[in-house]
């Protein structure tokens, strides 16, 4: 639908062309659908309709959805196609399940507890996780990351040769699993895409290298400083130099070079994938036929590992849980960022949609069941999840084949692992958090963006010279830093018109793009409120001063009467930004500036509605389109320059064209804007030259 829209009524406009004897030449523009007051009234309904609709979709779900809903194995278990899944599956389960074994035993020596609470941990959260969890190939488990926070927050607390170390560590993994769980029911993990990628690179790869440092002891054969910063970890290196062994160096480094060498070729070559798994299980073979053979006596060993499945047991010493929340929340982030992350990764991969929220739910009752069965903290690991999904895992039930040979580690092979090297376990770790070094990713930040290399580049530092709890603190905060700061000086461009089309453009982006005399037309590429609104309105006034240099067409005068602020990518507007937008209009008013709206949504139009804003401005100032806005404001402005040149008009209407003359010039414009604005624009040549009257038909200057 279009309007013939002569420009919007004033008075003294309209009192000048009736005295001049000037016509307004007629433009067509769509008409903006303001909203009733009854419509804008209604939406602090909104809320209610939240609910209206929530209440709705329960009411329309059946009961295979309910279960779906609390058990979301029943989607896999359903529809499971035994000739297609269950082999892959059982290579996938019996794979990882190898892999597993040392590794949990590793991971539960970093974290400072015995490897029996290693397996423990890779035992009950396995088979619960396969019945909560959304994701169907995510392995979950100890990993580094959280056994190094996990030793960093209770070595502080108690010396891990105490039962309270063990105690706090159990009754770390039922808080972790309450507010995974808390988090998830609320759905509230959006609240951690506010630490940047950048944030969680660097503190990975700081947290590898302390790991890597910290399973040194057990390659140079005497005790170092357990410590999460590097300076004591290198020092006490250092210090105790003088008892270097040879022995474990040796076998520790043989280990590592053939798990690194396994771990390369299962990944550059398809047909020795299965390598890769293995890697861990060959270092503990190696390792304790070694030491059954030769019985080195520099060579610290495992030693005696209770036989068994654990048993029930409640988390005690609640009397800690204010020394511990801190942590837990952090476990809580990684957990999200990392495991969530994956499974989606995994879930695109195999074609099948992962409910974030819920799947933090289904982490968070893991550790809560595996809290009550001696579990310390796990969650997803990246390196199992992707050798289970390259090994070719389709549901769940490759999980509950690595639960089933953890528990059969547990219950028959217990007594073998008393002779594993506590060098061969430290190069399972090393070999693992190798990979999580990102020099890549710096690499990449410093190429693409210097402040997320900044920011990569603060976080590493910080984690590896004042700790995890600290680092990771400053880089979140210097994250969130830079995003306060984007949103409170938001990108603000200058819009101009591509020759030969009615699109409007960022000027700068587009230099062809030209702009009008008198005329300044404005693009928010945010929303507006309190904290950038100061902003906004000091940029606003110096482009009343400011020239961008693009080229200008348009009647010639000497100051600006239009402001056109485009809103389209304006989502939303506070109570603050209104009151300024208020201000801004007396102000430009006082001047002798009019400001014109153009596609604001329908939620920014009912909030400028209820407070009054387009009836202060003016309902005809509000348009759909920034050429509708152009085209209106030309013809003010137009209108103005006439009148400074009323003596001129008057000796020169002897000579005006008749009025067959003026049909046929109106005619040929009308023609030449119907073609311009379908989008089909043609060289139109006009016995009119003036290229003052170029608002509807673009022309070569």
């Amino acid at each position: 639908m279009e309007n013939t829209y002569a420009s919007p009524s004033s008075g003294e406009l309209s009192s000048f062309n009736s005295m001049s004897g000037t016509t307004t030449r007629p433009v067509k523009i769509i008409p903006l659908q303001h909203p009733s007051t009854t419509t804008a009234t209604s939406s602090s309904s909104s809320f209610s309709g939240v609910l209206t609709r929530w209440s709705a979709k329960v009411k329309r779900m059946t009961w295979m959805e309910w279960i779906e809903f609390f058990l979301p194995c029943y989607r896999w278990i359903s529809t499971y196609r035994w000739r297609e899944y269950l082999q892959p599956d059982l290579m996938a389960g019996v794979t990882v399940g190898v892999m597993l074994v040392p590794q949990s035993m590793s991971y539960a020596k970093l974290a400072g507890l015995q490897p029996i609470y290693g397996l423990y941990s890779g035992f009950v959260p396995i088979f619960v996780y396969a019945l909560f969890g959304s994701s169907r190939q995510l392995a979950i488990g100890p990993v580094a990351l959280t056994s190094l926070l996990v030793s960093n927050v209770l070595g502080s607390i108690v010396d891990s040769s105490e039962a309270l170390y063990t105690e706090l560590a159990i009754l770390l993994a039922l808080m972790v699993g309450v507010f995974e769980c808390i988090m998830g029911i609320l759905r509230l993990g959006w609240l951690i895409r506010f630490i940047s990628h950048s944030v969680i690179s660097g503190f990975t790869t700081a947290s590898a290298i302390v790991i890597a440092l910290s399973q040194a002891k057990y390659f140079l054969g005497y005790d170092i400083t357990r410590s999460s910063k590097i300076i004591p970890l290198v020092k006490s290196i250092i210090s105790g130099a003088d008892k270097f062994s040879w022995p474990p160096f040796v076998m520790g480094s043989i280990i590592l070079a053939i798990i690194l060498t396994m771990k390369h070729l299962g990944k550059s070559r398809k047909c020795l994938r299965f390598l890769r798994a293995a890697g861990p299980l060959t270092a503990v073979v190696l390792g304790t036929t070694f030491v059954t053979i030769y019985h080195p006596s520099s060579i610290t060993l495992v030693g005696e590992i209770p036989q068994g499945l654990p048993k029930f047991s409640v988390p005690k010493e609640f009397g800690h849980i204010k020394s511990l929340i801190p942590t837990a929340m952090l476990i809580t982030g990684v957990a999200i960022l990392e495991s969530v992350g994956i499974a989606k990764a995994l879930a695109a991969k195999n074609g099948y949609e992962l409910d974030s929220n819920r799947e933090l739910f289904g982490l968070g009752v893991a550790n809560i069941f595996g809290s009550f069965f001696s579990a310390y903290p796990t969650t997803g690991s990246f390196s199992r999840s992707a050798v289970n999904h390259e090994s070719g895992a389709k549901t769940g039930l490759s999980g509950i084949i690595m639960g089933i040979i953890m528990g059969c580690a547990l219950q028959f092979l217990t007594p073998l692992f008393e002779y594993i090297p506590q060098c061969a376990l430290a190069a399972i770790v090393i070999s693992a958090v190798i990979g999580l070094v990102d020099y890549e990713e710096a690499t990449f930040l410093w190429r693409v963006d210097k402040r997320d290399f900044l920011l990569w580049t603060i976080t590493c530092i910080t984690t590896l010279f004042l700790g995890i709890e600290i680092g990771v603190l400053i880089g979140v905060g210097v994250s969130l830093a830079f995003v306060i700061h984007e949103s409170a000086n938001p990108h603000i461009a200058v819009l101009g018109r591509l020759p030969g089309t009615t699109v409007y453009r960022n000027s700068q982006q587009y230099p062809e793009a030209y702009t009008y005399n008198g005329i300044v037309i404005v693009r928010i590429d945010a929303p507006i409120y309190f904290a950038n609104i100061n902003y906004i309105k000091d940029r606003l006034r110096e482009y009343e001063i400011d020239n961008d240099g693009s080229t200008k067409h348009g009647p010639e005068v000497t100051r600006v009467h239009f402001v056109i602020i485009e809103m389209a990518p304006v989502t939303y507007i506070d109570s603050s930004a209104i009151q300024a937008l208020k201000d801004l209009h007396q102000e430009y008013k006082s001047r002798h500036i009019q400001i014109a709206i153009s596609n604001p949504n329908r939620e920014v139009l009912m909030t400028l509605a209820r407070s009054g804003v387009i009836d202060l401005i003016g309902k005809e100032w509000y348009f759909v389109r920034v050429h509708d806005a152009v085209q209106v404001c030309l013809q003010h402005v137009q209108s103005l320059n006439e009148s400074s040149k009323k003596p001129e008009r008057f000796l020169e209407n002897n000579n005006r064209p008749g009025r067959f003359q003026n049909l046929l010039k109106q005619r040929t414009e009308d023609y030449s804007i119907s073609q311009l604005e379908s989008g089909c624009p043609q060289n139109l040549t006009s016995s009119d030259d003036n290229t003052h009257l170029e608002p509807l038909l673009s022309r070569k200057s």
